[in-house]
């Protein structure tokens, strides 16, 4: 009689049947997932670095009044919701802006239309957290 040993078949040959379907699925989730992220953290970037958050934000910590129920200094507060159209020559934002001081929390809105670099202001406003609502567009900012 021959008790010459059988090898073992490798990991691969044993387990490939359920090995790439798997694999499949998950380079197709990790794909999926990491171009959400990207499209989010594009988004949210190009929200946070524009020119009427950083105008926005000059303004309520220049406003006594908003100062004076939130501390200073006043700054963001997490993550921004909101829109940014570019179509041309012409953008529109319309953003939801979580902001705090060292006093109080609020959310800042503002809306706003450009043609090239000249930016117009349809709505800047703080809701402070106890829903007092102050608005800070005057007819003479734009």
């Amino acid at each position: 009689m021959n008790n010459e040993l059988v090898p073992e078949q490798g990991w691969w040959k044993r387990n490939w049947s359920w090995a790439v379907p798997v694999g499949g699925c998950l380079t197709v989730l990790i794909i999926i997932g990491v171009s959400i992220g990207s499209i989010f953290f594009g988004v949210t970037s190009m929200l946070e670095d524009s020119v009427p958050l950083e105008y926005a934000l000059e303004k309520i910590n220049a406003d006594p009044n908003i100062v004076e129920q939130m501390g200073s200094p006043i700054e963001k507060n997490g993550i921004i919701q909101g829109e940014f159209n570019w179509t041309g020559n012409e953008k529109s934002v319309n953003m939801k802006v979580p902001v705090k001081g060292p006093k109080d929390n609020g959310t800042l809105f503002i809306k706003a239309t450009a043609i090239g670099d000249n930016w117009t202001y349809h709505e800047i406003r703080v809701v402070i957290q106890d829903n007092e609502e102050l608005n800070l567009l005057n007819e003479e900012w734009e």
